[in-house]
């Protein structure tokens, strides 16, 4: 066995479904599973015991254990043959995530959990942890397409070359299609080479569009050589990467995005279209940083 998978806990229905994901990631890796509850009443200085008039097994303390353990059960039950551990450790969820995902190979979140607001789409916690954990981060949302294909978002930069490469490790793992999404409009487009004021047109018809493949085409090279196995589909796209990549997670069992993209401003730590799939995307979503 080698790598670590965590997942964070916290009793939800939320974060139960992130176990059962968190065990088959684990499981498609030969990776162990660590069980994580971030427990903050010890900091607050809060009795932990049974209280004086209740029952012996009450309290705080208590409480945690048995959330834990129920999560331990439900990974054991998704995948036998991982090799389970896990932990109470004092602190809030997205320091303990953090100094977790330090460690792992890939962290695991539900989309929302025990402190959520009714209509909030998804919790504080798995938009930071998606920001600064130090490993890629999987949102789960909705359970996602069995069948389905990993999609990918790629915008061409430096930054979104990790997200590619996991996308193609996971579709491997999976035995799944990539589809290779670029959105592209004329803002987004990087700007074309001067040309002679004579000529009638910025660009020759259809141009873009080429420059544009091209690009996608460039971003995937290499990684089609690593993974001779998995099937690659391009889609390119006139129009806002928004929208084109929430429609696409609608088939989709897995959606990967970088953290930041070309458009992205500089101590940007989580750029508007990754934040946007974690609200809206209808599939599990995996968030990858670019090289810290």
């Amino acid at each position: 066995m080698s790598g670590l998978v965590v997942v964070g806990v916290d009793g939800s229905d939320s974060s139960l479904a992130a176990v059962e994901t968190a065990a088959e990631e684990a499981r498609r890796r030969g990776a162990g599973l660590h069980v994580v509850h971030a427990f903050l009443w010890p900091a607050m200085h809060v009795p932990l015991g049974a209280p004086p008039v209740g029952p012996a097994d009450g309290g705080l303390q208590a409480v945690a254990d048995r959330l834990v353990a129920d999560a331990v059960e439900r990974a054991r039950s998704a995948a036998p043959d991982v090799e389970v551990s896990h932990a109470v450790i004092t602190g809030e969820p997205l320091s303990v995530l953090e100094a977790q995902s330090r460690r792992a190979d890939l962290v695991v979140v539900g989309s929302r959990g025990m402190g959520g607001f009714v209509g909030l789409l998804v919790g504080s916690t798995a938009v930071h942890l998606a920001a600064h954990g130090k490993c890629p981060v999987l949102v789960v949302r909705e359970p996602g397409t069995p069948d389905g294909p990993v999609v990918v978002g790629v915008d061409g930069s430096a930054a979104g070359g990790r997200a590619v490469g996991f996308a193609f490790a996971e579709a491997a793992r999976r035995g799944a299609e990539l589809v290779a999404l670029h959105a592209w409009t004329t803002w987004n487009a990087p700007a074309p080479a001067p040309q002679d004021s004579t000529e009638p047109y910025a660009n020759e018809p259809g141009a873009l569009a080429a420059n544009e493949e091209r690009l996608l085409s460039e971003a995937l090279s290499g990684y089609t050589e690593r993974y001779p196995g998995v099937k690659v589909r391009h889609e390119l796209v006139r129009g806002g990467s928004r929208e084109a990549l929430i429609e696409a997670s609608r088939g989709a069992r897995l959606l990967v995005v970088g953290a930041r993209g070309r458009g992205g401003f500089t101590g940007l730590l989580l750029g508007s279209v990754s934040q946007a799939m974690l609200h809206h995307a209808h599939c599990p979503v995996a968030v990858v940083r670019g090289n810290d």
